[in-house]
């Protein structure tokens, strides 16, 4: 039961790619609305990290497993960040033979054609920290919480990782295949998560909590407040703040 609680839960938080790529396929929306949201979500997820996921790792009064791990979570995800920035400088110099920039835009893959390997391996950074959030998470009961942060944050995600396939000519169908085996990979992710932490020490478990939450403070800072201050540079600030507040009262609700 434990298990088929965490690969719906992440299905659900990690699906919501699909629902970000079908709008980016049916509509075209404002550059403010999807930084709006994308701040939102950003808000939600580090009262989500801060609340829940580190308060919950040094529950049992660990501190250094803390450290370490949030220290290595931030260090994988931006060394990937990087990674993928420069495999998609690469392909764009190589495409267009102009040096490509190095900001979220790029790291999923901009306009050029070619570009859908980092699109998929950059979704792929921010997906798999995020199911093993909601793997571990789902171990004492459905984590109403984290889907709903991890959710909205995916919904931009989905969005922008789109409108650069669609305008290089692929299909709806490569779309939704894309975006759906990200899911699928994102679900075994939380699986492995629930099952090999079954039954982990505390420290292990605060180690592996702790990564998982620095990897998404860095995911946030490297993506998603970036992208969302250039979509909307005035109220960026006050919709973040507004989304942990909201996540904050949810949880002294819950």
């Amino acid at each position: 039961m434990g298990l088929l609680l965490s690969a719906s839960a992440a299905a659900i938080g990690i699906g919501t790619l699909l629902v970000g790529a079908l709008i980016a396929w049916r509509w075209d929306l404002p550059t403010r609305a999807v930084g709006a949201v994308m701040a939102f979500g950003s808000g939600v997820l580090i009262a989500t990290l801060a609340l829940e996921l580190v308060a919950e790792a040094s529950d049992g009064g660990v501190v250094w497993p803390v450290v370490v791990g949030f220290a290595a979570g931030a260090v994988l995800y931006v060394a990937g960040d990087q990674g993928v920035s420069r495999l998609t400088s690469r392909r764009r110099r190589h495409s267009t033979g102009e040096s490509g920039s190095r900001n979220v835009t790029a790291r999923r893959g901009g306009d050029t054609p070619g570009d859908e390997a980092a699109i998929a391996v950059g979704a792929l950074l921010d997906g798999i920290p995020e199911a093993i959030v909601i793997g571990l998470s789902a171990a004492s009961g459905f984590p109403v919480g984290i889907v709903a942060a991890i959710a909205l944050s995916n919904v931009p995600e989905g969005l922008a990782g789109t409108v650069p396939l669609k305008r290089s000519g692929r299909s709806l169908r490569f779309v939704l295949l894309l975006w759906g085996g990200i899911t699928v990979l994102a679900v075994a992710a939380s699986l492995v998560g629930a099952a090999l932490m079954a039954d982990a020490s505390p420290e292990a478990l605060a180690v592996v909590l702790s990564l998982a939450a620095g990897a998404l403070l860095a995911m946030v800072s490297n993506a998603m407040i970036p992208e969302a201050f250039d979509d909307d540079r005035q109220f960026t600030g006050l919709i973040a703040t507004l989304g942990f507040l909201v996540a904050f009262v949810l949880q002294e609700l819950a």
